[in-house]
């Protein structure tokens, strides 16, 4: 669960450590493991009276070492380690990563995987939006939200699970197509669970948009200007609130979204409301493209035919000696890809999320590097902090959407 899932909404004295105090400039310390602080990061604050003079966050307390991890693992392999670091949205994570790797093999995925795995991170994107609307609500004080959104949540890991066989660590996404084809029923479950969606959203839209307190509380906090969102790295929801419409899924297409009609909304003031809101309008996107990758998903086959990275057939390997040891050679050593690098960008639901992979021919990466936009939302928060309210911290920090899963990668 969350940090800020539990979040409070206001800091007691003894929930701090108070580094320094000089007449009313004040030194505090918030964290490392506090519900205020969203995972586990540590900041120190600079007060004077209530309000955040100087803000200087600090993490890598939980660090995993995931790409490490990845580097000693086959091609593969590698595919479960990288799911778990944005925990939030596992199939973006699958869906970086192979494509990478693909690129490098030069394999062809089939239409099928490509539009499925379009669809699926969609839906991703959509549960990974509803966490953040619903903890969010929590840390004004909001608690229906929360039982809304997550409600709406359960639909969507519901399909995972019928889909992949699990619910939060998928890892479906194979090099050169999906680990298997999407099951005979999946047109039925997701169109069931798009007919009743729309109606629910609206009603978490009009718990959250018109409350006065969550407008009090959101409206005007934590602004950056587009220029100030530029300079930071910021990207994904974040970038777009302060009006720059710069989008991975528009600006260097991939998975064939030229294909699908969407729109990249943006905001205007660059502040706490602003990224609420246009998370709102992304969800609303998501559904449209969901719609057009469910209606026009082709037939065939949802693995590539390139017997260097694909399993024989089950049939074949029953009446082929050759085929039961390519079986066991890909399984047991995996495949190798020729030596270079490349690197490639997606739209996550917190921003371009990139893998840089170096392959030296071997069947492991030699270089695993990921740019996750939760590390640049966690450093554009000094400025975001910076002469606001002690009491707005939590809503700001929550507004910047972090997942320390890939921030400790």
């Amino acid at each position: 669960m969350r940090g800020d899932e539990l979040a409070m909404s206001t800091l007691d004295r003894e929930d701090v450590e108070v580094l320094d105090e000089k007449q009313d400039r004040m030194t505090i310390s918030v964290g490392p493991h506090h519900p205020s602080t969203h995972g586990v990061l540590r900041l120190v604050l600079e007060l004077e009276g209530e309000t955040i003079v100087k803000a200087q966050p600090e993490h890598g307390f939980l660090h995993t070492g995931i790409e490490k991890s990845a580097e000693n693992l086959t091609w593969t392999q590698a595919i479960t380690v990288l799911d778990r670091m944005d925990y939030l949205s596992p199939l973006s994570n699958n869906l970086g990563y192979v494509l990478a790797v693909e690129k490098l093999l030069g394999v062809e995925v089939p239409p099928k995987a490509v539009w499925a795995r379009v669809l699926l991170t969609e839906l991703q994107r959509i549960a990974s939006h509803l966490v953040f609307l619903g903890t969010g609500g929590l840390d004004v004080g909001a608690q229906s939200p929360y039982f809304y959104a997550f409600d709406m949540r359960e639909g969507i890991l519901d399909i995972f699970e019928e889909t992949t066989g699990a619910r939060m660590n998928p890892s479906y996404f194979r090099v050169g197509g999906l680990a298997k084809d999407l099951p005979e029923h999946f047109d039925r479950i997701v169109r069931d669970y798009l007919k009743k969606f729309p109606g629910r959203l609206q009603e978490l839209k009009d718990l959250l948009e018109e409350n006065p307190i969550f407008l009090d509380r959101t409206k005007g906090i934590g602004v950056l200007t587009a220029e100030q969102a530029i300079a930071l790295g910021l990207t994904g929801p974040n970038l777009r609130a302060s009006g720059v419409a710069y989008d991975v899924r528009k600006a260097f297409p991939y998975c064939g979204y030229e294909n699908f009609q969407f729109d990249v909304p943006v905001g205007k003031n660059g502040d706490a409301y602003d990224r609420f809101v246009l998370r709102i309008r992304e969800i609303e996107e998501s559904y449209k493209i969901v719609q057009q990758a469910l209606d026009g998903m082709p037939e065939g086959p949802h693995m590539t035919s390139n017997r260097k990275v694909a399993l024989p057939p089950k049939e074949e390997v029953r009446h082929s000696m050759e085929a039961l040891i390519h079986h066991f050679k890909l399984v047991s050593e995996g495949f190798k890809v020729p030596a270079g690098e490349v690197y490639q960008a997606i739209e996550s639901p917190r921003g371009e999320f990139a893998v840089y992979v170096v392959s030296d021919g071997g069947n492991k990466p030699w270089r695993v590097r990921v740019r996750p936009p939760s590390f640049y939302a966690v450093h554009a928060l000094p400025t975001m902090l910076q002469g606001a309210m002690l009491a707005d911290m939590v809503m700001i920090i929550a507004a910047a959407d972090p997942v320390f899963g890939e921030v400790d990668r």
